[in-house]
């Protein structure tokens, strides 16, 4: 089985290369991609590959983009998060779809239903899946639920300073400095919140634009912010495989 990743983060690609080894030994990752231009330029080249695994968003642009430039001849597994709209969309199109963090067992599974097409079944539509889904709007998450002792509190997702994972626990600072425990994984919350209001800048904090305070240039390109409330352990630092993307939605022209 000769495997294409189409994924623009590190720590992804990385994590899919060891669950990939664990899951299916046999399997070849042949090459890496982390972009829509660049996945195009290879499509082209019609490159020997039995499967794609491609994540849904990437640097330049969302995946759906490939398909509307070139013929994409090989099964895909899409990673994703996406609404149940989308979902059913997927399902419909016989296309298989991974929720980020992608498991062992899931990808086994998707392994499988890999097998099905290789005997024969015929490709989904994709151009039909990209219809679907440009064509829904996303809905994210307004409010959190929250319980502090017998009290329960209903806070705005607008009114969230940052979240941040500590000894296996998540937890959400408000604008006012108010610190309260969440259930959801910092990965489940990129998620479900709205990308243009908050960024994941580090394996440890998702934030919101609105509490930056200050920024400055660090070492190897990255970027050190001071955020309002500031941290207990003081100033953060964007990892160098974010930095890049960080900048990007900084300079946001939507």
């Amino acid at each position: 089985m000769n495997l294409l990743i189409i994924e623009d983060e590190h720590a992804a690609a990385q994590r899919l290369r060891k669950l990939i080894q664990t899951t299916a030994p046999e399997a070849r990752i042949v090459h890496e991609i982390d972009s829509v231009e660049r996945a195009v330029r290879y499509f082209r080249e019609k490159p020997s590959i039995d499967l794609v695994i491609m994540d849904i968003q990437l640097a330049d642009g969302e995946c759906f983009d490939i398909f509307e430039e070139t013929v994409v001849e090989y099964p895909v597994i899409f990673t994703t998060a996406y609404d149940e709209y989308a979902i059913r969309a997927f399902k419909v199109n016989s296309i298989d779809y991974l929720l980020k963090p992608v498991k062992e067992m899931e990808l086994a599974a998707a392994f499988e239903k890999w097998k099905r097409f290789k005997g024969g079944l015929p490709l989904p539509d994709y151009g039909r899946l990209a219809t679907a889904v440009a064509g829904r709007e996303k809905l994210y998450k307004k409010r959190f639920l929250l319980r502090m002792g017998h009290n329960i509190i209903s806070l705005l997702t607008e009114d969230i300073a940052y979240f941040y994972s500590e000894a296996k626990s998540t937890f959400l600072v408000t604008l006012k400095g108010k610190t309260y425990t969440v259930d959801e994984s910092l990965d489940r919350l990129e998620d479900l919140i709205d990308p243009g209001l908050f960024f994941r800048i580090n394996r440890k904090y998702l934030i919101n634009f609105y509490a930056i305070d200050q920024m400055q240039a660090y070492s190897k390109a990255r970027v050190l912010l001071k955020l309002n409330p500031p941290l207990r352990s003081g100033d953060v630092v964007v990892s160098t495989e974010r930095s890049p993307h960080f900048k990007k939605w900084l300079d946001d022209t939507r």
